[in-house]
């Protein structure tokens, strides 16, 4: 596989974009500005040209960081990010209102030091607010000339549809790997259907299928994952048992057990587009290079017959946090 480009929101972007969260939120204690920085910047020189944040990530800190430290690469790059979720006294809340997305949208763009967002998700729709709501208001972002597509993430096929006749939806974002193939159920097809890209986001994991050795028991207590079934026991346990075997098949590909699961992502249909993120210069080299690995069909069966949403157990979020998802899930 070459690295030919991807389309996403009427532009061309490298196969594989970065996903700025983990710079400044989600597991655990984020790194220094300056190797966030050092990141950003090595993503830029590696040739990524997709880069996604939201106001959620650090409650604002990574848009504030994203924005000023890619500011003179602006016309390279598609700048994308969300809205519907923010803190609220330091907590994380829900907002699909429109008069919130429109607050929300201007004080991204003032975080971000730019005019326009290339393309702006509803990160997660608020179930109290019919989606047309939403959406109606997120029209209006792209008729004012601050927005110039719009997206949505962790929806289901019908709520897609009920916001694609409002306004043209250009990309649908949900968690999608070897682990969480939810995506697969319907939502794949529906985007192909409307010409939209599927952005995966925690396209390894969240560091599951890496050659990076997890103990949730040494999580810091802002650690996401000290709240995903996936990651306690006695799931996780019975889910590292498929790590050897994953990890073999990666060496039998010539490859990282990281990049196996990226280029299988890539191999799904050319409108998926992963964004990993990472905290690392070294990862960040290694993910990069996945776009260019051919993946035999025997080894894509393989490594789809080892991990899956039969081998796999646990949710993938706790209970309270799964209410607020609408896409598909498994029976």
């Amino acid at each position: 596989m070459s690295t030919k480009q991807r389309k996403i929101a009427g532009r061309e972007v490298h196969p594989i974009g970065l996903g700025c969260m983990n710079l400044s939120h989600a597991y655990g204690n984020p790194p220094p500005q300056e190797r966030a920085i050092d990141i950003l910047h090595k993503a830029i020189e590696l040739g990524i040209t997709h880069f996604d944040t939201a106001t959620l990530y650090g409650f604002g800190r990574n848009e504030a960081l994203v924005g000023p430290t890619l500011k003179r690469f602006r016309d390279r790059i598609l700048l994308t990010s969300k809205c519907g979720i923010h803190g609220v006294e330091g907590k994380r809340v829900i907002d699909g209102r429109p008069e919130s997305l429109l607050k929300m949208l201007d004080a991204s763009l003032q975080r971000l030091e730019t005019d326009v967002i290339d393309l702006y998700y509803l990160h997660r729709w608020d179930k109290s607010v019919p989606i047309e709501d939403s959406m109606g208001a997120m029209e209006r972002m792209v008729e004012s000339g601050k927005v110039r597509a719009l997206g949505l993430s962790e929806v289901s096929v019908a709520t897609l549809k009920k916001a694609h006749a409002v306004h043209p939806i250009a990309a649908v974002q949900s968690e999608y790997s070897l682990w969480t193939r939810n995506p697969e159920i319907a939502m794949l097809e529906a985007c192909q259907e409307i010409g939209a890209a599927f952005v995966a986001f925690s396209p390894l994991g969240r560091g599951f299928l890496t050659d990076v050795d997890i103990h949730p028991e040494a999580f810091v207590e802002k650690d996401v994952r000290r709240a995903m079934p996936r990651f306690r026991p006695p799931y996780f346990q019975a889910n590292a048992r498929l790590l050897a075997d994953f990890r073999v098949a990666a060496a039998d590909a010539a490859c990282s057990p990281a990049q196996l699961a990226l280029a299988w992502l890539l191999h799904k249909a050319p409108h998926v587009l992963p964004i990993p993120g990472t905290t690392s210069l070294a990862h960040l080299e290694d993910n990069i290079a996945a776009a260019s690995i051919a993946l035999r069909p025997e080894m894509i069966a393989r490594v789809e017959g080892l991990i899956n949403e039969h081998t796999v157990t646990g949710g993938r979020y706790s209970a309270a946090t799964q209410a607020e998802i609408d896409s598909e899930e498994f029976a």
